[in-house]
């Protein structure tokens, strides 16, 4: 990524000088500054800037002007004006033209320097959820599911693959991590996407209800049964079955649909004569069938009969690469929902939902996002929006993976402060005063942090 460009204006070299030296630690940025205003007015025609930092009064052109004609050329283009305290007015005024934001001198070079990075981290963090807004519209997309990682897109490959045949399918995934989505596409990409797709609970049916839902029933086949009623297999004719959570089908219903698979026929419940089905089954669980069949609660011959194409979906977790991208296309629904606009995710949420474990996987996100939107303000997501066990569990998931990203950065960071701190403390002999300005920190949080480092300033003043 190319440095982000700022121009600095002030007709006083000392307050140039002061900028230049304040901003030229900040990492990626070039920093340009110009005494003569009318030059800075043809240097924001002639150049790309990302930032302007200009001071109000002065002659030839005002700041006001220069603000205008950033605005002019680059509506993206941030304005921070510096302003002495009688002009405050002046400076809230220029708000209302567009400017980013203000200062008023004098001022500290901290305060200039967290302002003009958090500027440029806040108009970072826009366009990363632009660019991601992007993505999902236009990329990474099949049908309603989402994802650009490796496994994903393998994913997506199968899936194209085998909509081209009539094979019947096994998904195989924990909860919420998209199985029905994944038989929808199979569908949708086939040759039956004109038909029915039926999906089906089989967790959700009782149990002495299931034969009758599966194959229908004749007139008068039991109490109750008054007229003709089709079975939802019936149904499905010339479409995709869609037989969700098939672990938990009985095994007696298991019997019967093992010979509907095997010769593509059916008897209404009641019934005599066999009607002849022309059905797609995708079945799909989130139970180990291995350990099913094993403990005698699932038929090992009616596992090798549906699986004969097999879809196995990573949980959310494993999905490394596609937590911003799905964060942000439930951000998307959110808003149209809502009838709001320009929400934006802290990075801080981001990295809690990279650590956090997803026990209901893409569902659980999706929750997530619905439920902050009733607590978010100023147009932020922020970890106050977040369930407190979510962020206490990511932290604790963190370390049960050592050598993941997180956990590896925490570990070089506190590195880096105690090396940082013990030198800064070697350098000043213990003074407190002198390290917290060449840090840049406040002496109370200075303290804050030796004391997190467990180092003692008079360890040093010897």
């Amino acid at each position: 990524m190319d440095d982000a460009r700022i121009l600095i204006v002030d007709d006083e070299p000392g307050m140039l000088e002061v900028c230049q030296d304040t901003l030229s630690n900040i990492s990626d940025v070039e920093v340009v500054t110009e005494q003569h205003s009318l030059k800075a007015l043809q240097k924001l025609k002639s150049e790309s800037w990302d930032m302007l930092i200009t001071d109000i009064i002065m002659p030839e052109v005002d700041g006001i002007n220069l603000l205008k004609t950033a605005r002019k050329e680059n509506s993206e283009s941030l304005v921070l004006m510096l302003t002495a305290f009688p002009s405050v007015e002046t400076a809230v005024e220029s708000l209302k033209l567009g400017a980013t934001d203000y200062l008023t001198k004098p001022f500290l070079p901290t305060d200039l320097r967290n302002k003009v990075k958090r500027l440029l981290d806040e108009r970072h963090l826009r366009e990363e959820n632009r660019m991601l807004r992007r993505q999902v519209k236009q990329d990474y997309r099949m049908g309603k599911m989402i994802g650009k990682c490796k496994p994903m897109q393998e994913i997506f490959d199968k899936l194209r693959r085998i909509a081209d045949t009539n094979l019947d399918v096994l998904i195989l995934g924990e909860t919420g991590t998209g199985k029905e989505l994944a038989a929808r596409n199979i569908h949708q990409l086939s040759s039956r996407k004109n038909e029915n797709f039926v999906p089906v609970d089989c967790g959700a049916i009782p149990e002495d209800l299931l034969e009758s839902e599966f194959f229908g029933h004749e007139k008068g086949a039991f109490t109750g049964a008054s007229q003709k009623n089709l079975g939802l297999l019936e149904f499905a004719d010339k479409g995709t079955f869609f037989l969700d959570e098939i672990g938990q089908l009985p095994l007696k219903l298991q019997a019967k649909l093992l010979r509907v698979l095997q010769e593509r026929k059916i008897r209404r419940v009641g019934g005599t004569r066999e009607i002849d089905l022309d059905i797609r089954v995708i079945a799909a669980t989130s139970l180990d069938l291995d350990k099913e069949i094993e403990e005698k609660r699932f038929r090992i011959d009616l596992y090798h009969r549906i699986n004969v194409a097999r879809i196995e979906l990573p949980p959310l977790c494993n999905r490394f690469d596609d937590i911003d991208l799905l964060s942000t296309h439930f951000l998307n629904q959110q808003e149209q929902r809502m009838g709001l606009e320009n929400i934006q995710i802290d990075p801080e949420v981001l990295e809690v939902f990279h650590g956090y474990r997803w026990p209901g996987n893409i569902r659980e996100l999706q929750n997530v996002i619905k439920k902050s939107f009733l607590t978010v303000k100023n147009n932020r997501i922020t970890l106050d929006d977040l369930p407190e066990k979510m962020v206490a569990d990511a932290d604790t998931y963190q370390n049960r993976h050592p050598s993941g990203f997180f956990r590896q950065r925490e570990i070089q960071i506190a590195e880096f402060e105690k090396q940082y701190f013990t030198r800064l403390l070697k350098t000043h002999h213990g003074d407190v005063t002198k390290a917290a300005k060449e840090a840049g920190v406040p002496r109370g949080s200075l303290y804050r942090l030796l004391k997190k480092n467990n180092l003692d300033p008079s360890d040093f003043r010897s």
